[in-house]
């Protein structure tokens, strides 16, 4: 084995080798980030010896926490018996061939197909995108080639998948992206530009948004319409009841195939197995990774329905063949997590869990919000929370970064490992989270925001 680096070493290069995600390089060497040594639980400790309970659950992605030996034993036993083998053309393995089933068995409600496994959620989507293109030229329909999507979706980082974000901050510096991408409206109601705050008028309104958008464009010129069941990054925007299913019905009408993308809320985080149950809704494409392995091994999948099988089924000719794939795809030591991490799934009830403790989360970030006026809007969908942070309520003046920077670093001391994205705080943590464990989280938020003052220019 290695020897391991000392702390001295540590703490002189962190930030000057490597330069991290979502970050300016200039900013994360002149504040390096913590340094986290190890995790127990849902609990991390950095290299100081501070210890936080994670309520990020890593990013969206640690459900089952981070001591879960099935999954490690997993790992471990395949590593020993075989450690990677492609599933390119020709070649398989019993883990991919045994998931695939497992998977497939477990989505039937929603009435999937096909798996095709990836190495995380930026694939998963850059498949699909492959796959839905792919789909209208074997059904003789070329022209099909543009995307719509939601406003403050977030999708990942490929090209396509950055394409079709609906945030600006995740375009800009790599514009210009995909063409032919659309971004319409999304029912949130604490911001939406038609000022409504009745969820079902809302969802009305943006639904006809999406329909006149259709007309404009085309429907025989579009490949497909992309969402998140209930939307994470771009602030935890949680739709009205009943508004994924009928836009699944809007999009039927037309012929235009929905791809939900489940990477953050597949396997239990809004409180159900899939986002998509929320509404009983039956995607086309389905996008999946994080939680499918807890985090512990890069994986993902995108998983098609019967309308997308036929097609390619019918195809007689090399229009069918999937020119697609990843060195990754399908490798036996994530095929090994990520059933170890169905059985633990099902036998922890995670979804019922993340039902329970959300609950209790939303009601006690609502009474924080009774006390303080920062507290600008408190959301949610099972262990999926967010906290929008303003500087007055009244005109939802957003907080801003030094704020939110304070609140960030005030509440980890307090034993809470937040993440704040522009002015809201996102809580993702463990799906094991306990009721103890929910209450450090909310009085780590509590005391940051009671200990930091808004100065005007914050």
């Amino acid at each position: 084995m290695s020897k391991r680096a000392t702390s001295n070493f540590l703490r002189e290069n962190n930030a000057r080798q490597v330069w991290h995600p979502m970050a300016h390089p200039n900013e994360m060497e002149g504040t390096p980030p913590r340094i986290i040594v190890s995790g127990e639980g849902v609990y991390v400790t950095d290299i100081d010896g501070r210890r936080a309970v994670d309520a990020v659950g890593g990013l969206w992605n640690v459900n089952l926490g981070y001591s879960n030996e099935a999954i490690k034993q997993a790992i471990a036993e395949q590593l020993a018996e075989l450690p990677y083998y492609s599933a390119f053309r020709g070649t398989t393995h019993p883990r991919l061939i045994e998931l695939g089933h497992r998977l497939i068995e477990i989505l039937k409600p929603e009435g999937a197909r096909r798996a095709f496994f990836t190495s995380g959620g930026s694939d998963s989507v850059e498949s699909a995108l492959r796959i839905v293109r792919q789909y209208w030229k074997v059904r003789g329909q070329a022209d099909r080639v543009k995307f719509l999507a939601l406003k403050k979706g977030y999708h990942g980082t490929h090209f396509g998948a950055a394409s079709v974000n609906g945030n600006s901050n995740f375009r800009r510096a790599y514009e210009p992206l995909l063409p032919g991408v659309h971004h319409l409206p999304t029912p949130f109601s604490y911001r939406n530009p038609f000022n409504e705050e009745n969820p079902a008028r809302l969802a009305e309104l943006c639904l006809a948004a999406i329909e006149d958008e259709i007309k404009f464009q085309g429907a025989d010129t579009i490949a497909a319409f992309i969402a998140e069941p209930v939307q994470g990054a771009g602030g935890v925007i949680v739709f009205p009841n009943g508004y994924f299913a009928s836009l699944k019905a809007l999009l039927d009408r037309y012929d235009i195939p929905l791809i939900a993308d489940e990477v953050v809320t597949a396997f239990g985080r809004a409180g159900e197995w899939f986002g998509v149950r929320l509404d009983g809704v039956k995607p086309d494409v389905m996008c999946i990774a994080k939680a499918i392995t807890s985090g512990y091994f890069p994986f993902g999948a995108c998983v098609v329905g019967e309308k997308i099988e036929s097609a390619f089924k019918a195809n007689k000719d090399a229009l069918g063949a999937i020119y697609h794939g990843y060195t990754y795809s399908g490798h036996p030591v994530g095929c090994a997590a990520a059933l170890a991490c169905l059985d633990e799934t099902f036998a922890r009830d995670l979804p019922g869990n993340a039902r329970t403790q959300g609950d209790y989360l939303l009601e006690a970030f609502r009474g924080l919000a009774r006390k303080h006026d920062v507290l600008g809007d408190v959301r949610g969908k099972g262990l999926m929370i967010g906290l929008e942070l303003v500087a007055d309520r009244a005109s939802k003046t957003p907080a801003g970064k030094n704020y939110m920077t304070a609140i960030a670093a005030r509440s980890y001391d307090a034993g809470a490992m937040i993440r704040t994205s522009g002015n809201v705080i996102i809580l993702s943590p463990p799906l094991i989270l306990s009721r103890e464990e929910a209450k450090q989280i909310v009085e780590a938020v509590g005391v940051a925001i009671e200990s930091t003052s808004m100065s005007p220019a914050q």
